[in-house]
């Protein structure tokens, strides 16, 4: 039997928190999650209130942590959190954790993901970007973070938005080492 997988879910104040939505419906269908982790930065709330009027589906195995309480289970590494998802993931956010700045549960909970040689990845949503960005997402792939720019993709002719955003979700998922269905390339498929 597969091992189960304790996940981390970060919502920042950059646009896309549909990614986020997204993301969470389908881990709650993955038998091989355990628990889900979610932690909304203040902005990450704000912007998703804004921009994604669906509700979110209530799981019993999502448990919703406050970003400014230190003393929660995601800011040890004995808490046995294997993986860490920011999505979306602010520029501010990728400064603060390149930088080793622990100064809310998000940033600590990537800090701690990092030092436990856990996976933690960054779907980042700016454009364009500077050399700062550059420079801090250079510094965090060197230590072993993902970054998965929210760039979608166009080869499974997406018919809605939800669609085109699933294309980053399931890559995020196959990042993450768990199966899941999703488009993948025909080696027969023409252009």
């Amino acid at each position: 039997m597969p091992q189960k997988r304790k996940i981390i879910v970060a919502v920042t104040g950059a646009s896309g928190s549909i990614y986020a939505r997204l993301l969470c419906q389908a881990l709650a269908k993955c038998e091989q999650i355990e628990e889900t982790a979610v932690i909304f930065t203040d902005n990450g709330n704000k912007v998703a209130r804004f921009e994604d009027t669906v509700e979110w589906d209530v799981s019993d195995k999502f448990i919703l942590y406050n970003n400014n309480d230190m003393f929660s289970a995601p800011a040890s590494g004995s808490a046995g959190f294997d993986s860490m998802v920011i999505i979306p993931c602010s520029m501010g956010m990728v400064g603060r954790i390149s930088n080793g700045i622990s100064n809310d549960l998000v940033s600590r909970a990537a800090d701690v993901i990092l030092k436990e040689r856990g996976k933690l990845i960054l779907v980042t949503r700016e454009a364009p970007l500077n050399t700062i960005h550059l420079r801090n997402m250079t510094a965090l792939s060197e230590c072993g973070a993902i970054i998965c720019p929210a760039s979608p993709s166009f080869y499974s002719k997406p018919n809605n938005i939800e669609e085109l955003c699933m294309t980053i979700v399931e890559r995020v998922i196959s990042l993450l080492g768990i199966e899941y269905p999703h488009y993948r390339w025909d080696k027969r498929e023409k252009l």
